[in-house]
């Protein structure tokens, strides 16, 4: 699976004869491949160069030339040649990871004739929109992760380090087919619970504690993500009302999600919930972030983001509550945002479970 061919057809759109890809996570949307290189798409070619560890696995990529790096032809000046020789006048490039020294060295080894032009917006608008091959790597990633949850349950007990559960869920999302963690899992416990992300420490879990767990893995590139709490023993009375009110100010935003709602508009929708039980101070991120081959991608649905969410954008729903010193609580689904409005890819279990 790549997505060359997409990212050829918007060349025009964004009045560019090409567009070079450096960074890893452009590198795999292109191609479907993780390897190390850089890949330059023109209006009727697109090509590869990568080096002798990867010739091999890179050879099943479709619609691209392979252009090997050679110990006096780099990685740029590969790509300088084929742009000198393809005439190209204006290259886009991926202004959000190019480093000044990278753009340095653009400069050096392009013709004079070749305009650089800022095109990061590119591959993030088409990355936005998953298709039906990314939804389905996806469910697959979110499918591993709640198997992760459901075993992790056993392992919670009183006397178990943070340290030691983040390690079981790593553990266990490899067990069940994961390549990696999507990021570093981050297990509170109690008063670390307040932190919305929390290292895990060598706290000792104790009885009558919320426990917030939060994490994801990559399956085939993709990411999952989901949070957790649930308590040990039994919770007072102020945990059990914070806790019901993160999950119906979930639902709130669930409930106003969809494709061609602002981002803004439906984290309202949860915000309103917390606000009205009087927990507002005590909310202070947005209610979801977007994710696929990043666990953070655009676009957001968050108070900074007032544009309509698009069509099968694949985005969390975690709104929290956070008393400084306390506990806090941290409810997280993954949704497809669709029409009319969204699909849950999520399927563990929501309501408070007490250990």
């Amino acid at each position: 699976m790549n997505h060359l061919l997409q990212i050829t057809k918007e060349l025009s759109n964004y009045h560019l004869d090409a567009l070079l890809i450096t960074s890893e996570p452009g590198e795999y949307y292109a191609l479907g491949f993780h390897g190390e290189g850089l890949v330059l798409v023109t209006r009727s070619k697109s090509y590869y160069s990568t080096d002798s560890r990867y010739l091999e696995a890179a050879a099943s990529i479709e619609h691209v030339e392979l252009c090997p790096v050679t110990p006096g032809h780099d990685h740029l000046t590969l790509a300088a040649d084929r742009i000198r020789a393809l005439d190209i006048r204006s290259l886009g490039f991926e202004e959000n990871a190019v480093s000044f020294a990278m753009y340095q060295a653009l400069k050096k080894v392009l013709p004079p004739q070749t305009t650089l032009i800022p095109a990061s917006g590119l591959l993030s608008s088409l990355r936005e929109t998953k298709d039906e091959a990314e939804l389905l790597l996806m469910k697959k990633a979110q499918e591993i992760t709640d198997r992760a949850f459901t075993e992790i349950l056993n392992d919670i007990r009183p006397g178990v380090k943070e340290t030691e559960l983040a390690a079981r869920l790593t553990y266990l999302q490899m067990k069940y087919g994961a390549q990696k963690n999507s990021f570093d899992p981050i297990v509170a416990s109690g008063a670390n619970g307040s932190k919305p992300h929390a290292i895990p420490t060598k706290k000792e879990i104790r009885t009558g504690e919320f426990v917030t767990m939060d994490f994801g893995c990559m399956y085939h590139g993709y990411c999952s993500d989901m949070t957790r709490t649930i308590c040990v023993g039994s919770p007072s009375a102020e945990m059990e009302k914070v806790y019901y009110t993160v999950l119906e100010a979930q639902k709130a935003g669930i409930a106003a999600a969809k494709a061609g709602i602002s981002g803004r508009d439906i984290h309202n929708a949860a915000a309103a919930v917390i606000e009205k039980a009087g927990y507002g101070d005590y909310f202070g991120h947005g209610f979801g972030h977007s994710l696929g081959i990043e666990i953070h991608e655009a676009p957001n649905a968050s108070l900074r983001n007032d544009a309509p969410m698009p069509f099968h954008a694949v985005v969390s729903a975690e709104p929290g509550i956070y008393l400084p010193g306390r506990f806090g609580v941290r409810i997280e689904d993954v949704l497809v945002y669709e029409k009319d409005g969204c699909l849950d890819i999520t399927a563990s279990p929501k309501n408070l479970i007490c250990l």
